[in-house]
């Protein structure tokens, strides 16, 4: 008899799980063998038995291990550029959006799933539609802040993207750094270090209707 710890199995036959349910099941393994050994070492049978289901199920739901990654991409993508979206919304203070925007950074990639990997130090970044994906990451979280410094400021777009992509390369640097050097920093110090240095530069632009 197979355990039922994964919802998988049920005295040798397969649980059936709603559709929905089955496909979070089979991304969260697949997330497991892609951040443990790579895309290119990974194999759908690794997937197939790390979830519990036979091949041909793994199959139903993906035609192949391309599909599989790129909707894992996105549901990681998604995640970082609404975590961004909500830093921006969350307060009308922009010092503690700066801070929250860092936090976000630091949030994801200090996760224990280390579904970072897959974003940020993906194996496939020549591949287009992997490359297509991590650069709309950056895109969307540049234009979630991008339209606040417009709206705060007034400055033309042009500027507001030019200064928005400063702070988000220095929150996401800044984030793969602090933990690729082991965490020497507590995090929340680190996150207040970045949010501190990003806010000396942005908090000189002055509000619509104050003097520079």
């Amino acid at each position: 008899m197979t355990a039922v710890g994964n919802g998988a199995q049920t005295a040798g036959r397969p649980t059936r799980l709603p559709r929905s349910a089955r496909r979070r099941q089979l991304l969260a393994a697949a997330q497991e063998v892609f951040v443990a050994q790579g895309y290119h070492a990974a194999a759908m049978d690794d997937i197939a038995e790390r979830a519990g289901v036979s091949k041909p199920v793994l199959y139903q739901h993906f035609p192949g291990k391309m599909e599989l990654y790129l909707a894992l991409l996105d549901t990681h993508c998604d995640a970082i550029v609404a975590k961004v979206q909500e830093a921006m919304r969350s307060t009308t203070d922009n010092k503690e959006r700066v801070s929250a925007s860092v936090r976000a950074y630091f949030d994801f990639v200090d996760h224990e799933s280390e579904a970072f990997r897959l974003v940020f130090e993906s194996d496939l970044r020549n591949d287009p539609a992997v490359r297509q994906r991590v650069e709309r990451v950056e895109q969307g979280c540049i234009a979630a802040i991008t339209d606040t410094i417009i709206s705060d400021t007034g400055v033309s777009r042009a500027h507001a993207e030019l200064l928005a992509s400063g702070l988000v390369g220095a929150a996401e640097t800044a984030a793969q750094f602090w933990l690729a050097r082991g965490r020497r920093v507590a995090k929340a110090e680190a996150e207040s270090l970045v949010a501190a240095l990003s806010w000396r530069g942005i908090a000189s632009f002055p509000l619509q209707g104050e003097s520079a």
